[in-house]
């Protein structure tokens, strides 16, 4: 048996994909038939220019599995820069993967042509196609831009590979169950949802840390900063309107980043950090030293089906958490966690109102800690892909 395993992001790199995969693998070659070979297809650490770190192109890390990283370009966040390292992706991928004959090809997909190529590998070995999607990728794009013509040719384009893509697929798992009503038109397949997890990393024992006295409360963020967060949108106005009482802690990097820093600067607002992305051991320091953590999403009719991956990192720690979402994570939230402040996307009035009656409280969240374990999560998804091939 042979399974091919692709992600365009996989560790050492730091983003939700290469930490739900990489761990994810792990588990699978412990849970397949004895002798299965697994092919591993990613690229070299490349999600942040502000986050260099190594990793082997061609690295054995069992006598049945083989990761192959893919080197490309280094371009700036701009979706001209992304489209040209996916290409650079597509096809040494295709190459690779033809020295092969694959049983079973599995894809985790964000922006849908991870998807959309591994269909591709899969109709030309005649393999079971496994797709994992984390994001909707054709809604998300046509929302976010305004121009009607671009739209419909976005439409169009995204709406042929989408079609494409998924009726190839023999079993998709959906990440939000809030995707679900968009596939319903796919009834080709089998479906589950297996969502984003909790790193053991998060889930080790927290009393060992001690919190520093600060003279302001402090609202941290961690993640991408891009125009999926609306980042820049949001934090500008709010730092000045808490300025006396809270400090705002940023880390991370993203296409919206120097938009954010411009704004920042502009409003000459001192109680703003902003940090490069880290690696997660030097990140726990951060979040056991915040008072709250902050999520945020634009203000997008897609992002509405969303289950932002992030809120289960800050479901480990005890920490009230800040949400400023709509949609199914506002279900999800008020069904599966506890000491949330929801606001209104880019309404930063309605936080700061709801702050200011905010009595503060730590609370520990055992069972969400423990349903949502990672590791808990992948022996499921592991089973599920064992069962298709």
């Amino acid at each position: 048996m042979k399974i091919l395993f692709l992600s365009y992001y996989f560790e050492p790199d730091l983003s939700a994909g290469s930490f739900r995969n990489s761990s994810l693998l792990k588990v699978l070659v412990n849970s397949v038939p004895k002798n299965t070979l697994i092919n591993v297809i990613t690229t070299h650490p490349n999600r942040y220019n502000t986050y260099k770190v190594e990793a082997e192109s061609l690295e054995k890390i069992s006598a049945f599995s083989t990761i192959h990283r893919i080197k490309i370009p280094t371009y700036n966040n701009g979706m001209i820069g992304q489209v040209k390292s996916f290409i650079r992706f597509y096809f040494a991928a295709i190459k690779i993967a033809k020295n092969e004959k694959y049983d079973l090809v599995y894809a985790s997909s964000s922006k849908l042509f991870t998807a959309f190529l591994a269909s591709r590998i899969a109709k030309k070995h005649n393999a079971k196609l496994y797709l994992d999607i984390r994001d909707i990728f054709k809604e998300t794009i046509i929302d976010v831009f305004d121009n009607s013509f671009l739209k419909h040719i976005f439409n169009t384009t995204f709406g042929f590979v989408e079609n494409y893509t998924f009726k190839k697929a023999n079993h998709i798992n959906l990440v939000s169950e809030g995707f679900k009503s968009y596939f319903n038109k796919y009834n080709n397949c089998t479906y589950s949802y297996f969502t984003n997890g909790i790193d053991a990393v998060f889930l080790e024992d927290q009393k060992q840390f001690i919190k520093e006295k600060t003279e302001k409360k402090i609202i941290l963020y961690a993640g991408n900063i891009g125009e999926g967060q609306g980042m820049d949108i949001i934090i500008p106005p709010l730092a000045k309107a808490l300025a006396h009482d809270y400090q705002f802690v940023i880390i991370g990097d993203g296409g919206a980043k120097k938009r954010l820093i411009h704004k920042i600067e502009e409003s000459n607002l001192s109680n703003v950090k902003i940090l490069n992305p880290m690696n997660r051991k030097s990140l726990l320091a951060y979040y056991n030293n915040a008072d709250f953590f902050f999520i945020h999403l634009n203000i997008l009719k897609a992002f509405e089906r969303v289950l932002p991956s992030k809120l289960f990192e800050y479901g480990a720690f005890n920490k009230p958490i800040i949400a400023g979402v709509e949609g199914y994570a506002v279900e999800f939230l008020e069904e599966k966690m506890s000491n949330i402040i929801l606001f209104k996307p880019g309404d930063y009035k309605d936080l700061v109102s709801k702050l200011k009656n905010y009595q503060y409280t730590t609370k520990r969240r055992m069972k969400f800690r423990e349903t949502y374990s990672r590791k808990n999560i992948n022996v499921k998804m592991a089973e599920s892909i064992v069962n298709l091939l």
